[in-house]
């Protein structure tokens, strides 16, 4: 049984949400190499490799959120919201479930 085609507006949901917690892992990868750098003073080698990771998918994300706000009809609140969740660790999971759950992810989002 094939499967039916995507919509634009499912393509660029499941962009969003993949994006979104693969920041937030990165962060952990980044979080994980600065414990071993700063506190156990060890090694910098998760730092130099998650540095540049978190960052590309950092961008990505901040690419998707315009993406997002354009595709979906976001208010400019929950456009600055969707932003403003890419700087603490994790948040963008926490925007990810909120907006899910209130259809902001959806084709009329308005």
């Amino acid at each position: 049984m094939a499967t039916p085609p995507q919509t634009s507006h499912s393509r660029t949901r499941t962009a969003f949400r993949v994006v979104a917690f693969a920041e937030a892992v990165s962060w952990a990868g980044l979080l994980i190499g600065m414990f071993f750098k700063w506190v156990l003073e060890t090694t910098e080698v998760g730092v130099k490799v998650f540095g540049p990771i978190h960052g590309g998918i950092f961008v990505l994300y901040v690419v998707m959120c315009l993406v997002a706000w354009r595709s979906f009809g976001w208010s400019f609140k929950v456009a600055v919201a969707a932003l403003a969740s890419s700087i603490p660790p994790f948040f963008t999971l926490l925007f990810e479930v909120w907006a899910d759950r209130r259809g902001l992810l959806g084709r009329a989002a308005r």
